[in-house]
């Protein structure tokens, strides 16, 4: 069985091939718009399915994985900034407190499928104005939800996590490789 990632993101790539089973790339554009009134976890669920629909509809005989990623404040789902304004206020809005960050995964092969997603709770360091732009000077935070990376020197930020850590880089490996044992024909 052929496994496909629908995904350009490198983090991802990293993450899957951690599962030491061969792999494939291929994106389509996918609409990522979030319909209002959804929660986190809705969305994941709702984008990733999208994502690895669009690829699996051309490869029927692949086992397609999408996935997406978005932080919660107070039930507002922070996205992946527009510029360096929006990232420096989601950063200040982020500063010593705790938000969530779902993933979600859809794995779709033929015309079965599986979503489902996974919750880390984070909490920020409360953040000087000089440690947030340092950070933005990074260049780091701005293809990211909520405008940072963990994996990176983002790291600076964060306090403590609670839950998978893979969850908040873009892919809770940990879960994917159960689900895709059980789920996808031919995946030993």
């Amino acid at each position: 069985m052929q496994l496909i990632l629908a995904s350009s993101s490198p983090r991802r790539k990293e993450l899957l091939q951690m599962l030491r089973i061969p792999f494939d790339i291929k994106t389509l554009e996918t609409d990522e718009t979030i319909l209002p009134g959804m929660s986190g976890k809705e969305a994941v669920e709702d984008l990733a399915y999208r994502k690895a629909k669009a690829v699996a509809d051309s490869n029927q005989e692949c086992c397609v994985i999408g996935a997406d990623t978005v932080v919660v404040l107070d039930g507002q789902i922070l996205g992946k900034p527009l510029d360096r304004e929006d990232a420096a206020r989601t950063l200040s809005m982020l500063s010593g407190k705790k938000h969530s960050v779902y993933t979600g995964v859809a794995i779709i092969e033929g015309q079965s499928s599986l979503v489902f997603s996974e919750k880390t709770d984070v909490v920020f360091w409360e953040l000087s104005k000089e440690e947030i732009e340092t950070y933005l000077d990074s260049g780091e935070p701005f293809d990211k939800a909520g405008s940072y990376g963990i994996q990176g020197y983002g790291s600076l930020l964060v306090k403590e996590i609670s839950g998978d850590y893979y969850t908040v880089v873009g892919l809770p490996v940990s879960r994917l490789a159960r689900e895709l044992q059980a789920f996808c024909s031919d995946m030993d």
